[in-house]
């Protein structure tokens, strides 16, 4: 199953790429609107890209009577990423949209880099949305905890259904002429290829702990990234930056998927998920990629 990464796709703007997903997310919209950071907000690094949008949308009003009605014309399953900035706030938006039978997934945006952190902690929030809508919810965290395996397993207490791992991690861009930082607020949130190993830890961390269905995302830019995914435990992957490069990257990423599935073995992509914690697989760890091509063939 291949979604977007909330953010990352417009999906009014570009239906073509929608029609490639087998799910659409929303942006994260907010109880009010929220005209987010000044620009500059976007910036390219040498391994992926900073932004600092600050959770820019139009609020849940507005949404509900103008976005979502178009959105379900995509023809598409609807996950609707929401933020607060209180437990109060996330069961405010849930409860509005549990009554929508538009909305198939509601994803709690536990980890935004751009934005003040929650008062409360994730179980906190999760177990007040939890209460106000029977929508499954999935946490999206971020890997700067101290331990992911730990969070995962307190949200999934306090009634998640679901994981999305993982958002971005705060970095920085100097202006190689001026040495300033090149986003107006500084630090922004990193994605794209930096991504993947500290994407694929939390996967294989989450899935061992908890076994929740998870969507993985973090610099997925290749079939073959995609399927390291679901071999750490990934039900589902969804893709961001590479979207802004490659509008046709799903189809890409979809075949190259099934080729990489297919040549070792596997029927379908899904049917491979947590191979990387099949003791069969479990190998020393080499520098030498003779060696590892050895104990792959043996």
């Amino acid at each position: 199953m291949l979604l977007n990464a909330s953010g990352c796709l417009d999906g009014l703007a570009a239906p073509d790429v929608v029609g490639q997903l087998d799910a659409f997310v929303t942006k994260t919209v907010t109880p009010l609107p929220r005209g987010g950071h000044e620009p500059v907000r976007i910036a390219e690094t040498e391994v992926g890209m900073l932004n600092a949008i600050g959770l820019a949308n139009s609020g849940i009003e507005r949404f509900m009577a103008e976005s979502l009605p178009r959105l379900v014309e995509l023809g598409k399953p609807l996950w609707v990423s929401v933020g607060g900035f209180a437990a109060t706030e996330f069961a405010q938006l849930c409860g509005q949209l549990d009554s929508r039978p538009e909305v198939s997934v509601l994803e709690l945006n536990l980890s935004c880099p751009n934005v003040e952190s929650l008062p409360e902690g994730a179980p906190a929030v999760v177990a007040a949305a939890r209460a106000a809508t029977s929508k499954p919810l999935f946490a999206k965290l971020s890997p700067a905890v101290p331990d992911l395996a730990e969070t995962a397993r307190a949200v999934q207490a306090a009634g998640v259904d679901g994981l999305s791992l993982v958002n971005t991690l705060r970095g920085l861009a100097l202006d190689e002429r001026t040495l300033r930082p090149v986003l107006a607020v500084g630090v922004g949130g990193l994605s794209g290829p930096a991504l993947k190993p500290i994407a694929l830890a939390a996967v294989f961390q989450a899935y061992r702990a908890t076994g929740l269905p998870i969507v993985g995302m973090g610099g997925v830019r290749t079939g073959r990234d995609a399927w390291e995914l679901i071999a750490a435990g990934a039900e589902a992957v969804a893709l961001g930056t590479v979207l802004f490069a490659d509008p046709g990257a799903p189809d890409r990423i979809r075949t190259e998927l099934a080729a990489e599935a297919a040549a070792v073995g596997v029927d379908r992509p899904e049917n491979g998920r947590g191979l990387a914690h099949a003791e069969r697989h479990r190998q020393t760890p080499s520098l030498d990629p003779r060696l590892r091509v050895a104990s792959s063939v043996a």
